[in-house]
């Protein structure tokens, strides 16, 4: 819209002093506009130029991140914080599988504005973990039980991309 604006009020004011002026005197007008255009052109290109050059620096930062293994002993740890007494998810069963997916998303909603990257990390092993598991029990689990689920792994998915939109955004904005 602003672009539009942009291309509309030179084109507006030419057109209000056409009557007025000689048509090199409007030729001069209109390479005085272009090279206005050319300038906020530029100026966004530039801004556009930056932002990917950050864009890329977290995409990389993200990336060697996630190559590294995480800790089994802060793994148990944070298992232990987010599944209370559920932490051995392999042996949930199609009675248990639903309240420990309750238990992870009350402490994941109470805790996520505080982690990190690398805590998100851990996060979402475990909640790889308890996707394979309730794939493994899947049909013994009561529909009720799994539409729940469903609805918990989708909330846990979007606050988890919702957190990398937002450490994005701001890894492009900053110096």
């Amino acid at each position: 819209m602003k672009s539009l604006r942009l291309f509309l009020l030179p084109a507006i004011g030419l057109l209000l002093t056409a009557c007025d002026t000689t048509p090199r005197e409007r030729q001069e007008i209109v390479r005085q506009e272009a090279r206005k255009l050319d300038t906020v052109a530029d100026r966004a290109a530039a801004k556009l130029r930056v932002a990917g050059r950050r864009a890329a620096r977290f995409d990389s930062v993200s990336r060697a991140r996630s190559r590294q293994p995480l800790d089994k002993a802060a793994e148990a740890t944070f298992a232990s914080q987010l599944l209370g007494t559920y932490t051995e998810v392999e042996k949930l069963t199609p009675q248990t599988i639903e309240p420990a997916f309750v238990q992870f998303m009350q402490q994941v909603r109470a805790n996520r504005r505080t982690w990190t990257q690398r805590d998100w990390d851990y996060a979402t092993a475990i909640s790889r973990r308890l996707n394979e598991q309730f794939r493994a029990i899947r049909l013994d689990i009561k529909g009720r039980d799994e539409l729940h689920i469903r609805a918990l792994q989708t909330e846990f998915t979007a606050l988890e991309t919702g957190r990398d939109v937002k450490d994005l955004g701001q890894a492009v904005k900053q110096p």
